[in-house]
């Protein structure tokens, strides 16, 4: 067509070019090439009336580069999740392999307190794991890696010890030997003591020793598996009053033999032969509960021998309020009378079927050795001092009564 241009057109310069500055005759670049032709196109395009085409940038780009990044992300992700897994899961494993083994051993002293039982039997193994559990050390092998290399070896006692959480091997070691954090568990028995308050006194230190009063009163119903007489109705009497120390682990059943025990050494030391074990049991723990002041004895250990002897019931008191289940030694007509009450010696003679309460050494030598005198009564007169008076005749006995019985008016409330 005569419009189009002729190829020396194409290649020569044309108003606009950015070669227009060019030497005659240089050829042109590619870009220029590019531009000369597009122009042209467009020239012939606009001759033939179409409108010129313009170059659109694809929409899907950007979406593209957004499904890249969330595959990243979610890469990233996974790549984070199993990591954690790995060191959660594996982490001593991890720390092996890469160098980086935590210390198995706490550093320093500790802080708080916690109380650590070391039983009968128990080796350097067994503590290791006993600390490890109670939090007091870091791990098992702290410990024990420790005691390896003790010489001469570690002995280890029976007994609590007050130990702190978060302890070096070395402390522990140092505060177990360490007489100070011994803590010891000890009960005391007074003389003329109850079962009932044996077990009383027992339970309150239940947090000590474990054991409950549920325990304590089933071991004490099995009272015939601890070696007493036969005619024995109940422990009552057999449990020699002391201080006791109980060993970490014991028993409710081994507290009541070790209380028994106690009191049988107490009566062969005597000379009391095992057949007489329940009279004389029976006796002293009625002169401790009648006896008031322990100098009076003696003398009340007398009267149930003269008593006794002539054929006289015992007439006491505290034998019938403990047949009832009193804690004083007031009683009422009606139960005086009562000769059902198996411990009742005002209507039934002789002695009680078994101890009152239980007695300690000094009521057990005045039963063996009782003073030398013709008493056949003796009365409280004074409740506070625990004044006796003891009387041959029942005239006496009747006018030291009255004595006693102004003591009470004068003292309302007192209940023995």
């Amino acid at each position: 067509m005569a419009d189009e241009p002729s190829w020396d057109d194409i290649f020569t310069s044309q108003p606009g070019d950015q070669g227009q500055n060019r030497p005659s005759g240089a050829p042109l670049t590619r870009r220029e090439l590019r531009e000369r032709s597009a122009a042209h196109g467009a020239g012939r395009q606009q001759r033939a009336g179409r409108p010129p085409k313009t170059r659109q940038r694809r929409p899907d780009r950007p979406r593209r580069r957004l499904a890249w990044l969330w595959v990243l992300l979610s890469i990233l992700v996974v790549v984070a999740a199993g990591a954690s897994y790995v060191w959660f899961a594996y982490q001593p494993q991890v720390r092996h392999v890469l160098g980086w083994e935590e210390s198995n051993d706490f550093v320093g002293q500790g802080s708080g307190e916690v109380v650590v039982t070391i039983t009968n039997g128990q080796i350097g193994e067994d503590v290791a794991h006993t600390l490890k559990s109670a939090g007091v050390t870091k791990s098992f092998a702290a410990f024990y890696d420790l005691l390896l290399k003790q010489n001469p070896q570690v002995e280890f006692h029976p007994g609590s010890y007050s130990l702190r959480k978060g302890m070096s091997a070395k402390s522990a070691l140092d505060a177990i030997r360490d007489p100070k954090n011994h803590v010891v568990t000890r009960v005391v028995l007074p003389e003329g003591i109850t079962l009932k308050g044996v077990i009383s006194r027992l339970t309150a230190l239940s947090d000590a020793t474990g054991i409950s009063a549920d325990q304590l009163k089933a071991a004490a119903a099995d009272y015939t598996s601890y070696g007493l007489p036969a005619e024995a109705p109940s422990l009552e009497g057999y449990l020699f009053p002391a201080t006791y120390s109980l060993d970490p682990g014991i028993t409710a059943h081994q507290i009541f033999q070790t209380m028994v025990d106690e009191m049988f050494k107490r009566l062969d030391a005597a000379g009391v032969q095992p057949a007489d074990r329940h009279r004389v049991l029976t006796l002293a723990g009625l002169t401790q509960k009648e006896g008031g002041n322990a100098a009076d004895f003696l003398k009340v250990a007398r009267v149930w021998d003269n008593r006794l002897a002539q054929g006289m019931n015992l007439q006491s008191d505290a034998t019938v309020s403990y047949g009832v289940g009193g804690t004083t030694i007031s009683t009422t007509d009606a139960e005086r009378a009562d000769k059902s009450n198996p411990y009742n010696t005002y209507a039934n003679p002789g002695l009680p079927i078994g101890p009152i309460s239980n007695p300690g050494q000094a009521a057990i030598d005045a039963t063996l050795h009782p003073a030398d005198g013709p008493w056949l009564y003796f009365v409280l007169i004074n409740g506070e001092t625990g004044e006796t008076t003891f009387s041959t005749t029942l005239a006496e006995h009747n006018a030291a009564v009255k004595v006693w019985q102004a003591w009470l008016r004068a003292h309302p409330g007192f209940d023995g």
